[in-house]
């Protein structure tokens, strides 16, 4: 009998079981998401199913995602906690009533579970990992707990301790992790959709009527996610003039900033404004304009990071300062000390943003290193490693 991932057995046996849970936020939510493709890829290629179950909070952006992809979903309440500076600020009426909810979400959890009878259960952090990781273990199923980020966020932290597995996207994440959790612990880097490597410069061009740009010019690519960021298109937006004497410039600002930048562009010389591509969102041209970019200006989430190392890409971070736990300026602070990308911790300004740019837009040699050092902390087989460690983690329980 054929076997997958190290001794599931193929086609003659049922369907795979996962459940699937994480999200709240595309971070947790689209890195399961690519997990959930690869693992069904693998399995058909050994012709066996997958049958798996996302579960989630209701109206939630991993519900919709689900949906979209034909996921079966089901519900739990979840609790989320308001952090504080001030430790008695944790003790809101808001997170109280949220606590509350968390011995319910338990139970609705371990409910699920048991009747679903997982091969395993992966979680991906956010607070509704919580309850199925606890429903999981009640169950004494396998978990595997998958964190993007460099620090273990807090529902994860939570559940590492019952995990069988801990998957983490950086070494740097092992030296931060407990004794107990370390042993169980695995580098398997952060799921990176396969389309986003896939991108082609000319197709951006032709799709998105580039044809203004400047070919002896870098292109710079500036995004804040799909709704765009209000500091990174103001501080883009003061600067505009200067940039686009310097590069050619797609910017993804978000659907309800366009009209501010288009009359921001107005002031802007023709022969510059010709190299200026605004939208407010990019969809499937997204993996052709990341090809095409010289220099990325964004956000320092962890599934933006993981792009854009899988990628190569010389970048400037401006963290979002308000991120849980500051994990955005964590994110972006350790890929800056190893020379990996650019970035502005504290109060950034168009000014610190001009400086930053000066130099990568000015010296070719300067991109290059830039975007070197970023893809050794690249992982685009990421999904693979974290499939394997799915499988791995059902076959040790069968033996």
């Amino acid at each position: 009998m054929n076997s997958v991932g190290g001794g599931l057995p193929s086609s003659e046996e049922r369907p795979f079981r996962l459940i699937v849970t994480g999200g709240g936020t595309g971070g947790h939510t689209y890195p399961a998401l690519t997990a959930v493709r690869t693992l069904q890829g693998r399995l058909a290629e050994h012709g066996r199913a997958l049958d798996v179950l996302w579960v989630g909070s209701a109206g939630s952006l991993e519900a919709r995602v689900a949906a979209g992809e034909g996921i079966a979903f089901a519900e739990v309440a979840t609790g989320k906690v308001r952090r504080s500076r001030n430790p008695l600020g944790m003790l809101s009426l808001a997170n109280l009533k949220d606590m509350a909810r968390v011995p319910l979400g338990v139970a609705q959890a371990r409910s699920i579970v048991s009747r679903f009878r997982p091969d395993v259960v992966l979680a991906t952090g956010g607070y509704v990992a919580v309850p199925v990781g606890l429903g999981a273990w009640m169950c004494r199923r396998p978990l595997v707990v998958h964190e993007q980020t460099v620090r273990l966020g807090l529902a994860n932290r939570l559940l590492a301790r019952a995990a069988r597995r801990v998957a983490v996207s950086s070494e740097s994440s092992l030296t931060l992790l407990p004794e107990s959790v370390r042993r169980t612990a695995v580098v398997t880097g952060n799921p990176v959709r396969p389309e986003v490597l896939t991108g082609r410069p000319d197709k951006a061009i032709g799709a998105l009527g580039l044809h203004g740009f400047d070919s002896a010019l870098p292109t710079v690519y500036v995004t804040g996610g799909a709704q765009g960021s209000q500091q990174i298109n103001g501080l883009v937006g003061e600067i505009l003039p200067w940039l686009l004497s310097q590069a050619n410039v797609v910017h993804q600002c978000g659907p309800n900033n366009v009209d501010e930048l288009r009359r921001r562009a107005a002031q802007v010389p023709a022969a510059s404004a010709a190299r200026y591509h605004l939208t407010g969102y990019l969809g499937a041209e997204l993996p052709d304009v990341l090809a095409l970019a010289d220099v990325v200006i964004s956000r320092s989430g962890a599934g933006t990071l993981a792009e854009l190392t899988s990628l190569g890409k010389a970048a400037v971070l401006i963290p979002l300062a308000s991120s849980a736990g500051g994990e955005q300026a964590h994110n972006a602070r350790h890929l800056a000390e190893a020379g990996a990308a650019v970035a502005l911790l504290g109060e950034a300004s168009a000014h610190n943003l001009g400086e930053a740019l000066a130099p990568l837009l000015a010296d070719p040699a300067r991109r290059a290193a830039m975007a070197a050092r970023a893809r050794t902390h690249g992982r685009p087989d990421a999904a693979g490693h974290l499939t394997d460690l799915v499988l791995s983690a059902a076959a040790n329980r069968r033996s």
